[in-house]
């Protein structure tokens, strides 16, 4: 489990403007949530909010705002801009270290499908499972092996266990496939859709 400090300033307003001022300045406005407690507006650099957004590993986070330092917590929502596709907020959930939470973990996998040597093609359809575990047994990414997936082949949420994780997707949502190569089905699709062509009329033989 891998664990990024972060260091943000709290702010007073919340509004567009003050919003927009903020993003000028380099800085994304957020907030931070924790059971029990008034959420807490903050800012942080733009910088310093990359490592966490732009990574493929899922990460706790040890938060200081003004002189509370240690706060553990986890991202939980971000906003993009859809023109610029810069971060234009964020939310940060306090967790308790004794207590299980939900969050999403990015799935990695590992190892060489054999229907690729058939002619197939990987095809990964979720790229993140939604989990529930204690933050001490929160992984980095969660490792999937393809390497017994032939052509046709498919690998669902049922067929994965994690030690001490619970995984809450559907059970039959599918992770991973092998596929055959587009162009290649659509050729074959079309070939056993064209239907056979009779000769019409008689033969040179037939109308001597």
């Amino acid at each position: 489990m891998a664990e990024i400090t972060l260091n943000a300033n709290e702010r007073q307003k919340s509004n567009k403007g003050a919003n927009k001022q903020l993003r000028r300045q380099g800085s994304v406005p957020g907030v931070f949530y924790s059971k029990g407690q008034e959420p807490v507006l903050i800012e942080v650099p733009e910088l310093a909010l990359k490592p966490l957004i732009y990574t493929s590993e899922a990460h706790i986070v040890s938060l200081k705002v003004g002189d509370k330092e240690g706060l553990t917590c986890v991202l939980k929502d971000v906003q993009f801009d859809p023109v610029t596709d810069r971060v234009v907020h964020f939310d940060l959930h306090g967790i308790n270290t004794s207590d299980k939470m939900e969050i999403e973990v990015p799935i990695l996998l590992v190892g060489n499908a054999a229907g690729i040597k058939q002619g197939g093609v990987l095809q990964q359809v979720l790229h993140k499972l939604d989990v529930e575990c204690l933050p001490k047994d929160m992984p980095e990414h969660l490792t999937v092996n393809v390497e017994k997936l032939n052509l046709g082949d498919s690998i669902h949420v049922r067929d994965l266990s994690f030690e001490n994780i619970d995984v809450l997707n559907a059970p039959d949502a599918v992770v991973v496939s092998v596929v055959t190569p587009r162009a290649e089905k659509e050729a074959t699709e079309e070939a056993a859709a064209e239907p056979e062509v009779i000769a019409k009329g008689k033969t040179d033989k037939e109308e001597e």
